[in-house]
């Protein structure tokens, strides 16, 4: 058949049309001809919809979470020859589910039979009953696991360690189960790294094999080059289990961790709609967590601290009426706060980004597959360069070694470059330690010492600026006192650095400069959430208590106090109680002094016991105190008494649990070790209860 007669047909086909017989050449030409422009308009029209389609306002809603697959897919893995590897991570600011996905992208890299799975702690059963199910059916896992306050598991962990760790009168049963633990912990805190510890032993008891040492991260120094140390001793291991004779890449291939990095789009404001993610209101669904916080309004701000003070302390009150937020005396409130719009401004400089750049980040290329291993975004639609670095950018935090790296990578300078890539290795170790650490350079200090390191806002938010965590503080209030309001009591944060930079708290910054609702209509507001907690009164009222804070430590005994006035006013009759409080001078930082002296008055508490540690020639404490009530405060615990410590982890809480176990020797005539039994007793009974930070 000849050309022109084929061209003919599929002419006719198209057009749906006969042409008949006797169709010249320069025909056949001008029908090809007016087809094509056809299709040419048809096309543009097309697009030209589709381009307006795009830009019509839809509301913004956040990314799905990445379901797990289901157990059908073990088969598959095991089908191909391959090794199912589960990495879980329980993460408070997103460094250990960093860890674990670097871990992840690696052994990916390492090994080809290894099928490769990162998984939330949280998400990786619905129900407790699963649990067991599902480990059954694991062989390869490993854990990166955080410790946070008094030696507690994180949010997304703690359901699955407290049933984990109080099953623990099952027999040997995870037999087939081989695992490795990394821990991230702050040695100056007392139970350091103990959720990992624990873990560790728990699942070798139960007959897991340990595949190598837990790992012990010291954030108080550089957690990174501890994980990277563990990862180095544990490539053997995997290698005896996941490596093939013929495997291209050998043990001596040198690894190099790809640098995260979103996908930016860029938004023109005229054409997008901007909404405000944060809900304020109740519904059917609500329910409010780190990751959907509810927005709330300031509605009182007031100082706490005499003018005679040269420090701050505020008193902060949200409003919770009709959000459907509900709080129990002794819980914490997480609350975001931004950063203030001078830091804002020098790191959009530094970026050499204009502040009203609307832009959106995404984990995945245009045409859907995956980036690969970067967190998931901390913020779901487009909004402000702005309102990016104020709301999602910790910025005043040193910076890690994975961030000098990715400064690295975007350093114009050869000189500055080669600064970066020393400070973030091995060889550099020491001066990382001294020179950002040790001097706590912030990111912007470092950003404005390699000025030629300008990443792109992909590379900033997934590689340098870690997300903007919220802060945790013990409320200072009983909802049976003040239902609609949650009241916090905060130190503001302020004082010069080793570099001559004068730090300023986000969060107490943020409280200090808020408006409240009782100063005009245009108050400010943050998003907020409750955490629950076991710092709880006795249920039995008439049970005695004894409550040791000073400063902030108080705020939690504030909202224990008017729970018990509240009970009293109901009848209730209440046991005796005791507060040790602690402040500098009476005449400056005597924070709640007359609501204190109400409670005694009132006979919600007993006896106020105050430590003014800068009125005498010597410094005195509560521990002090303490130690002059020490008879009275064993014979309280000796008739089930509580004891209640909130405050400093780091200094206080140590100090006044060395006198509890001074106290015990003496009052019992006890050695130290049974003093130290009797001690750890009271916690295991749930009556030495401690909120630290």
């Amino acid at each position: 058949m000849s050309s022109s007669s084929d061209l003919v047909s599929f002419v006719e086909s198209v057009l749906g049309v006969s042409l008949g017989g006797s169709v010249t050449d320069s025909m056949i030409v001008i029908a090809t001809t007016s087809l094509a422009v056809i299709l040419g308009l048809l096309v543009f029209l097309w697009k030209k919809s589709a381009s307006e389609r795009s830009r019509d306002v839809k509301p913004l809603v956040a990314p799905k979470p990445v379901s797990l697959k289901d157990d059908g897919d073990d088969d598959a893995v095991i089908a191909a020859g391959k090794t199912k590897v589960t990495i879980f991570y329980g993460t408070q600011t997103g460094t250990a589910e960093g860890f674990a996905k670097a871990l992840a992208e690696e052994i990916k890299a390492r090994y080809e039979k290894a099928a490769v799975k990162v998984v939330d702690l949280d998400d990786y059963a619905v129900d407790d009953e699963q649990y067991e199910e599902k480990l059954k059916k694991e062989t390869l896992n490993f854990f990166m696991v955080a410790t946070y306050g008094d030696g507690e598991p994180t949010d997304n962990a703690a359901r699955f360690y407290k049933w984990f760790t109080e099953g623990n009168e099952r027999e040997p049963w995870l037999q087939q189960l081989t695992y490795g633990v990394f821990g991230l912990g702050n040695r100056q805190y007392e139970h350091f790294n103990k959720i990992a510890k624990v873990l560790d032993e728990q699942l070798s008891e139960q007959g897991a094999k340990r595949l190598i040492q837990v790992g012990l991260g010291d954030d108080d120094q550089c957690i990174e080059d501890d994980f990277t140390a563990w990862r180095e001793l544990l490539w053997p291991e995997l290698d005896q289990l996941l490596r093939d004779e013929d495997d291209e890449n050998t043990a001596a291939t040198p690894y190099t961790a790809a640098i995260p990095e979103y996908r930016v789009v860029i938004h023109d404001p005229a054409v997008m709609h901007i909404e405000d993610n944060y809900s304020n209101r109740a519904n059917g669904n609500a329910s409010y967590d780190i990751h959907h916080p509810c927005r709330s309004n300031v509605a009182v701000q007031r100082e706490l601290h005499k003018p005679e003070s040269d420090r701050s302390c505020i008193h902060l009150e949200f409003d919770i009426s009709g959000t459907g937020i509900t709080y129990e005396t002794g819980d914490h409130i997480g609350v975001y706060a931004d950063n203030c719009i001078e830091t804002v401004e020098e790191a959009a400089i530094l970026l050499g980004q204009p502040l009203d750049l609307l832009f959106s980040i995404h984990t995945d290329n245009e045409d859907g597959t995956s980036l690969g291993s970067s967190l998931p975004p901390p913020f779901s639609g487009p909004c402000t360069v702005r309102t990016a670095l104020a709301r999602y950018a910790d910025l005043l935090n040193p910076p890690r070694k994975a961030a000098l790296i990715a400064l690295a990578a975007h350093a114009t300078e050869p000189s500055e470059a080669e600064r970066l890539k020393f400070l973030s290795s091995p060889q550099g170790k020491d001066e990382y330690s001294q020179w950002v650490v040790g001097s706590q350079r912030s990111l912007l200090e470092v950003m404005a010492a390699f000025p030629s390191a300008k990443p792109p806002l992909g590379v900033f938010f997934a590689a340098v600026a870690p997300r903007l965590q919220p802060r945790y503080y013990s409320i200072s209030s009983s909802p049976r006192f003040v239902p609609r309001r949650v009241h916090v009591t905060c130190a503001l944060v302020y004082g010069p650095t080793p570099t001559g930079r004068i730090h300023r708290g986000v969060c107490s910054t943020w409280m200090k400069n808020a408006v409240p609702l009782e100063k005009g209509h245009d108050c400010s507001w943050a998003p907020i959430f409750i955490r629950q907690s076991n710092f709880k009164l006795p249920a039995d009222p008439s049970i005695p208590v004894i409550m040791v804070g000073p400063g902030t430590g108080l705020a939690p005994f504030r909202g224990f106090l008017q729970e018990r006035m509240v009970l009293k006013e109901g009848g209730a009759q209440l046991g005796p109680s005791l507060l040790f409080f602690g402040c500098r001078n009476r005449r400056m930082d005597f924070i709640y002094e007359d609501e204190l002296n109400n409670f005694v008055e009132q006979g919600a508490l007993s006896e106020l016991i105050i430590a003014f540690s800068r009125e005498g020639p010597q410094k005195e404490y509560v521990q002090h105190k303490m130690m002059i009530k020490a008879a009275y405060i064993w014979s309280l615990i000796s008739k089930g008494g509580y004891l209640y410590v909130c405050g400093d982890a780091k200094g206080m809480a140590r100090d006044v649990h060395r006198t509890l176990h001074t106290i015990v020797q003496e009052q019992e005539s006890a050695d130290s070790s049974k003093a130290e039994s009797m001690v750890k007793k009271l916690q295991m009974e749930g009556r030495y209860l401690r909120d630290v930070w």
